[in-house]
């Protein structure tokens, strides 16, 4: 901009050969101080242009923090971590591998390797992306002592939830990756991260999830690294997620599991002082492991298309008649007004009109056993006896009595 005002004052004024002369050395000169300025403050004092210029050097690493820890309320773990890793490519820097030998220490076939190519040169040629998710610690340990051999390809450390107790898939839920929705909407995760879909990873996703870092290391021409950046300085630290304590108890849950197995249903346990919930169970279910890692997709897709539709948490979802739970709310009202007694008995029928209520065979029971039994006529009896004692005055001012209390276990 300043060269371009003196040469406007130049040409707009009449000067003589030798002012022409004296003046184009000057201008010369003053172009070459400027660019020798600039030349100096770029290669010496800015060192952004540095980190660019050597960007074929250095590899920017994500550091993916630990997802917080799931424990039952005895302090068991029912949902945790394990090492698995997964493979980077940038397709610029790929040069001369021997394909055969990779694809067999991945155990893909070729056309697979040609497919992932052309996808992560898609996304970019200069940027890293995702070559294959989600190794084994075990296929690592053999892929790691040849990785100096696949210029172009390094490995990412990730996490992968493991579920040791195989139960409570409905309660715990499961991770997926990311979408261009879910990203979209939340600017904090980037293509490949993961996220709670649904049940308690869903619903503490932002406590369980932590807090990414970077780091900056630098790579020989064999891709090996060769330490860390301007001794870490532009290093950010991953922050591990939260650990939390379900109300679950896995043992209970476990047990209502297996009391449900072969069965289609649903059963949850409460604490009625507190309202936590002890167990839930939803069956048939399925093992939350199989919905975890590279499986994932395949497994979700086959639970799916099962007709019993074990994904549908029916403990949460379905809508079911109050049932047998309405006999208990009875049989409580009852006892507190002094209408019955545990000693309390009824006889084996109920009949109204031409309507009867029966029961399976059973011994002479009271109200222990009616409860045991499930006993429809004894609790059908027992509703009479409430709406129909004297000290209401009528069957109508019997039933609002009753009627409060039922409201007031929430039914209604």
């Amino acid at each position: 901009m300043l060269t371009h005002h003196i040469d406007s004052l130049h040409h707009n004024s009449c000067t003589t050969p030798d002012q022409d002369k004296e003046f184009f050395f000057r201008h010369h000169y003053f172009r070459s101080d400027y660019l020798l300025i600039r030349l100096f403050y770029v290669q010496v004092i800015n060192e952004s242009y540095s980190v660019s210029a050597t960007n074929n050097v250095l590899r920017y690493i994500t550091d993916y923090p630990a997802r917080g820890m799931i424990y039952d309320r005895k302090g068991k773990i029912i949902a945790f971590n394990q090492a698995v890793y997964d493979l980077m490519v940038v397709p610029k820097q790929v040069k001369d591998i021997d394909t055969l030998e990779f694809c067999n220490l991945l155990d893909i076939s070729k056309e697979s390797f040609i497919e992932k190519m052309n996808k992560a040169s898609s996304f970019s040629k200069m940027k890293a992306s995702t070559f294959e998710k989600q190794i084994s610690a075990e296929s690592y340990a053999t892929f790691q002592e040849k990785l100096y051999k696949f210029q172009g390809f390094y490995v990412q450390p990730r996490t992968l939830r493991k579920y040791p107790s195989n139960t409570a898939a409905h309660v715990l839920g499961y991770i997926g990756e990311v979408n261009d929705a879910l990203i979209e909407k939340n600017p904090y995760y980037r293509i490949g991260d993961y996220i709670g879909i649904s049940g308690i990873e869903q619903s503490y996703e932002q406590e369980l999830r932590g807090r990414r870092g970077v780091r900056i290391v630098m790579v020989d021409v064999f891709n090996r690294e060769k330490g860390s950046y301007k001794n870490g300085i532009y290093d950010t630290i991953a922050i591990a997620g939260q650990n939390l304590i379900a109300t679950l108890d896995a043992e209970l849950q476990s047990y209502g599991e297996q009391l449900l197995q072969n069965k289609i249903g649903s059963l949850v346990a409460i604490e009625p002082q507190t309202g936590e919930i002890l167990a839930m169970i939803s069956s048939p279910s399925y093992d939350p492991n199989l919905l975890v890692g590279r499986v994932r997709s395949k497994n979700y897709g086959y639970l799916l298309k099962d007709p019993n539709k074990p994904l549908f948490n029916r403990a949460m979802q379905a809508y079911y008649p109050p049932g047998s739970t309405f006999k208990l709310t009875n049989a409580l009202a009852a006892l507190q007004e002094g209408i019955i007694f545990p000693s309390t008995s009824y006889n084996h029928s109920f009949v109204v009109g031409s309507k009867s209520v029966k029961c399976h065979p059973h011994p002479p029971i009271a109200l222990e056993g009616a409860i045991q039994y499930s006993c429809n006529p004894y609790f059908c009896n027992t509703f009479r006896s409430f709406v129909d004692n004297r000290k209401y005055g009528s069957s109508e001012n019997g039933y609002r009595k009753w009627r409060e209390y039922q409201m007031s276990f929430g039914v209604g």
